[in-house]
């Protein structure tokens, strides 16, 4: 069939709008009519080149990332079920999880399934079911796919190990944000920082992933949430989502937080920041007290290895630096988990959509995005 689908033909790239053909699904695939797409700032990191891959990783993968359909973060109908598929059929609503899930690696195993052994394909851009496309330019060009789903286009064809099936009476548009960037951010607070009742946290940076840090914290019963971002509407709105104090930069937290704990600092920190460079790590670790966690979310360039840290107060005051993939969580238990919280009006996703889109839009989805006037774009289609 053909669809339609926003295409980065090369880094640096504008989002190219344009008609491609679709395949049908092939064995353990299955085709989704898509409702919604959150803009999350990971397919930027596509644009910048801060998420690809080396020409020699590619060639052992066999794959090139460019020319690729972006998106990965959607939720909307199976129209078509492939052989084999077990656990989908026609109708069913699903939220596409950014991290596939297959359930039986060592990973999936042990209960931490963002970290499936299927991850290792999804810059890779191909079906993880055979490493072959199913979405071609009508030229005939093989297009990839961000994280294995490709959701910037009403129509796509993913493995089934990428869908969770959700309610039907459940908003799509709304659930599509639990795909990544709500459940990352939740996830940052709750399982990676393990923020405790009474304790004191620091969120860093308050775009989709941020604020759902913030809402994460406030959800586990911290005391005070202290936000940063030198946006000034992003710090008012931050206390929609729990926030009890807000500053514009890290200096202002470091004043604002000893205040608050007589000295002692936060318990821990997250940073959620467009994209983390390593002189943001020890200003984290500054923030936080003997014992304390820092926790790492925003996506750093894939070839940064410099990093500022003290490493005589890390080890000397006991401080735990740790890195958070995906909120360290378990799609298949936590996306249900947090719709089931949405259900019951303990957690926010209708106001994180700050504006929506129509796929011809996307080009100022992502303008809007970089100019700091959007907490989540969302396009519908």
């Amino acid at each position: 069939m053909q669809t339609r689908a926003a295409i980065l033909w090369e880094q640096n790239g504008a989002w190219s709008v344009e008609d491609i053909e679709l395949d049908d699904p092939k064995a353990g695939e299955v085709k989704i009519k898509l409702v919604a797409s959150g803009l999350c700032h990971s397919d930027e990191h596509l644009v910048t080149g801060d998420m690809v891959l080396g020409p020699d990783i590619s060639e052992l993968m066999g794959v090139q990332q460019f020319p690729i359909i972006g998106g990965h973060e959607g939720a909307g109908e199976v129209v078509e079920v492939g052989p084999g598929v077990t656990t989908l059929k026609e109708g069913d609503h699903v939220v596409l999880s950014f991290i596939p899930a297959c359930g039986r690696c060592p990973s999936c195993a042990m209960g931490r399934q963002h970290l499936c052994d299927l991850g290792a394909f999804i810059l890779a851009g191909r079906q993880i079911t055979d490493m072959t496309a199913r979405h071609h330019a009508l030229d005939g060009t093989d297009l990839g796919i961000m994280a294995c789903t490709g959701t910037f286009a009403p129509y796509t064809v993913v493995s089934e190990t990428s869908c969770i099936k959700i309610d039907d009476w459940i908003p799509m548009d709304k659930a599509a944000l639990i795909g990544c960037g709500v459940t990352t951010g939740w996830g940052s607070a709750v399982n990676a920082a393990s923020v405790r009742a009474g304790e004191t946290v620091v969120v860093i940076g308050l775009g989709g992933i941020g604020m759902n840090a913030v809402q994460g914290a406030a959800l586990a019963g911290a005391r005070h949430v202290v936000t940063i971002d030198p946006v000034e509407w992003k710090r008012e709105k931050s206390f929609e989502f729990g926030a009890t104090h807000a500053v514009a930069s890290v200096e202002e937290a470091f004043a604002k937080v000893g205040e608050l704990t007589w000295g002692a600092m936060a318990d821990k920190a997250i940073l959620t920041t467009g994209v983390a460079y390593g002189d943001l790590i020890g200003q984290m670790m500054s923030l936080i007290t003997k014992g304390g966690r820092g926790v790492v979310t925003a996506v750093a360039p894939i070839m940064q290895e410099d990093v500022k840290l003290n490493l005589f107060d890390l080890s000397m005051q006991r401080k735990e630096l740790v890195g958070c993939l995906f909120g360290n969580s378990n799609p298949r238990r936590d996306i249900t988990r947090l719709l089931r919280l949405y259900e019951e009006g303990k957690l926010k996703l209708d106001e994180l959509i700050t504006t929506t889109y129509t796929l011809d839009d996307i080009n100022q989805g992502y303008q809007d995005m970089r100019d700091g006037k959007n907490i989540r774009g969302v396009i519908k289609y």
